[in-house]
């Protein structure tokens, strides 16, 4: 018998769970596959979400309480010129000052799996049903028309539209005829180092801080410049995740051995980098090693860029759609917003009974002119750390540096950001207070590990009678900015006529005057940080004592959540995969690019043909099928929910 659904979401990564709740809440019936037995384990186990997922991503997400590891005060990076002799150059210009930091976030760092499975549990709470360990094989096509999808348990679930969430690799893109598969030079293989680290010395020596290497390439201490991420070390609660990625670009036909070089770049740079051998070697003890491929460069690929997104009865979001960002390595963002954007399209295309792929062009718009995820999939600063390396050019390799992960970055963000906010703004003139209590709330949260709306506060040593007062401040602070946003809102001319048109040239004009006021602003904050430093302490006693109903913006459904990661068992296998990789004989050359990439070591070459040696620790990072020119290498997923997993997220 076959069911019948609204809206089928496939994938509960960070998008698809998004999705599912709005059109649950929306009245329609909607389903969630996910492939997994357990939400979570086939994502990529953490990382950073810049703060402008959370000020303009779904409201459920900015108004709740999310899981998250610590919050982001900005980055730190180290040009490392002379790794032998310690000649290493500082930029740590995007930081967010005292004393907003570190309660105003540059960014939240993560573990992916406690943060998908709080997003399916508020779709399943909207109404969703959550379906595992089942993957989507294809799809059902009537009349030119998508309309179901078949799983690997020989079920025909029948929808009116289907949100594919399913991740970069896109095979149910593929196999409905949407898009190729991505060319290897616009992905990148990210090999996670994943330490256990006591709270109190991360604290000490990470801060709020995430930290960037980058380093000529004959150092041989991180990937290529240009064609990866150097090294990128951010801060959890009690661990920290070490990561370095490498663009599958192939060159000379043959792409080097991954797997040696990895582990070389590793060994250089932690044996050789102060700062890790000193302080952080004597500390971390190394609780996992996992790795994964992502859609980096797709938006810079024009070919990619313009590839449909949509067709009759289907919509792509997130990494699906190629809109993971070039310049941070991050997709939630995106992910988010175009998840929100294809619920609203398909409820309002079911809505008018019309699911053709002329209607669903109105998610195809939208996501063209939304500011954020344009910037966010045309940033070429890590792209061009090449013709830096290439010049062994240490000017032209600072300034990409700094535009990218600098305060540099402000020359080519200001604008897309300053019309999202005013775009919001004009919409709910109240988000202000909304996006200031969530900061506060979120930080508040961070301190007692309590996600959801907590029910009690612990109390501290100042006095209740001066902390209602501080509460009572701080509530009115909020309703006197409400009011005055309302009140300017009635102005619309002036945003018509003044502001609107002064954002768009915004990033033009600091690219003239950044070099003039950075200088000022450095050395601005070097005067006033002991001060700062005050004011910034007393702000966060303020925080962590204040009754958390003052931050609140609404009351949640559900119960609090503590969380409880008590043991991590790290990465197991779960039997029964089959063999999900082959490898087709006629078409291959024994080139050994598959060798070469596999991090896990699946492949072998014997009578000059590639051969599965062993898939026991394949991590589905679909490298392997990437960077195969000949098409020899058949990838697809493993089924019911089995394959090599990581409990720890």
């Amino acid at each position: 018998m076959e069911e019948n659904f609204d809206i089928i979401v496939v994938g509960a990564g960070f998008g698809g769970p998004v999705a599912a709740k709005i059109c649950a809440e929306a009245g329609l019936k909607t389903l969630i596959i996910e492939r997994s037995e357990n939400v979570g384990d086939k994502v990529i186990s953490g990382l950073t979400i810049p703060f402008y997922g959370f000020l303009f991503g779904p409201e459920f997400i900015r108004d709740g309480n999310p899981p998250f590891e610590r919050p982001a005060d900005g980055i730190i990076n180290y040009i490392i010129r002379d790794i032998e002799k310690g000649v290493i150059d500082i930029d740590d210009s995007l930081r967010v000052p005292k004393p907003f930091s570190p309660i105003i976030a540059f960014g939240y760092n993560t573990y992916c799996k406690p943060f998908c499975e709080w997003e399916v549990r508020k779709a399943v709470d909207a109404g969703a049903i959550l379906k595992t360990s089942t993957t989507v094989i294809d799809v059902i096509k009537k009349n030119d028309y998508i309309s179901g999808v078949i799983t690997d348990k020989g079920e025909r679930i029948r929808s009116k539209i289907i949100i594919d969430a399913e991740g970069s690799k896109g095979l149910l893109a593929i196999k409905a005829g949407i898009r190729e598969r991505y060319p290897p030079e616009t992905i990148s293989l990210a090999d996670t180092y994943d330490y256990v680290m006591a709270k109190e010395d991360i604290d000490k020596i990470f801060g709020y801080s995430v930290k960037m290497c980058w380093g000529w390439d004959e150092q041989r201490i991180a990937p290529p410049l240009g064609y990866g991420n150097g090294l990128m070390v951010w801060p959890y609660r009690n661990s920290l995740h070490f990561m370095q990625d490498q663009c599958l670009r192939i060159d000379k036909e043959h792409i080097p051995n991954l797997n040696k070089l990895f582990k070389e770049y590793h060994s250089n740079i932690t044996q050789k980098l102060p700062w890790w051998q000193n302080l952080v070697e004597p500390r971390a003890k190394l609780r996992a090693r996992m790795w994964d491929g992502f859609e980096i460069y797709v938006g810079l690929d024009k070919k990619m860029r313009n590839m449909p997104n949509h067709t009759n009865g289907m919509i792509l979001i997130g990494d699906a759609a190629g809109l993971e960002s070039t310049e941070l390595c991050d997709g939630v963002p995106a992910a988010w917003f175009s998840a929100e954007i294809a619920a609203n399209v398909a409820i309002e295309a079911i809505k008018v009974n019309n699911i053709s792929k002329s209607f669903l062009k109105k998610y195809d718009i939208k996501i063209k002119a939304h500011p954020i995820i344009q910037w966010s999939i045309s940033g070429k600063n890590r792209f061009n750390l090449r013709y830096a390396q290439k010049e062994h050019n240490l000017k032209k390799l600072k300034k990409s540096i700094h535009n990218g992960w600098g305060l540099g970055s402000l020359t080519h963000f200001t604008t897309p950001l300053l019309k999202a906010l005013l775009s919001y703004v004009n919409k709910d003139p109240t988000i202000i207070t909304k996006w200031i209590k969530m900061f506060f709330r979120y930080y508040q949260n961070w301190i007692y590990e309590y996600y959801d709306y907590s029910k009690k506060r612990k109390l501290g040593k100042v006095s209740s009678k001066r902390l209602k007062k501080l509460e009572i401040k701080f509530t009115r602070y909020m309703k006197l900015i409400d009011s005055l946003l309302i009140s300017l809102r009635k102005r619309r001319k002036l945003l018509s006529v003044i502001i609107i048109p002064f954002s768009n040239s915004l990033n033009t004009l600091l690219k003239k005057i950044l070099p003039i006021f950075e200088p000022i602003y450095s050395f601005t904050l070097k005067l006033v940080n002991p001060i700062s430093n005050q004011l910034c302490n007393r702000i966060l006693k303020f925080v962590e004592y204040a009754n958390p109903s003052i931050f609140r913006v609404r009351i949640e459904r559900s119960e609090l959540m503590v969380k409880t990661f008590k043991d991590f068992p790290g990465v197991e296998w779960v039997e029964g995969t089959g063999d999900f990789i082959k490898i087709n004989d006629a078409k291959c050359i024994g080139c050994m690019n598959c060798v070469n990439v596999c991090l896990a070591g699946c492949f072998e070459i014997v009578d000059k043909k590639a051969r599965v040696k062993d898939l026991e620790k394949c991590m589905e990072c679909a490298s392997c099928w990437y960077v195969c020119k000949e098409d020899a290498i058949i990838f697809s997923w493993p089924l019911g929910g089995t394959g090599y997993k990581s409990d720890w997220g």
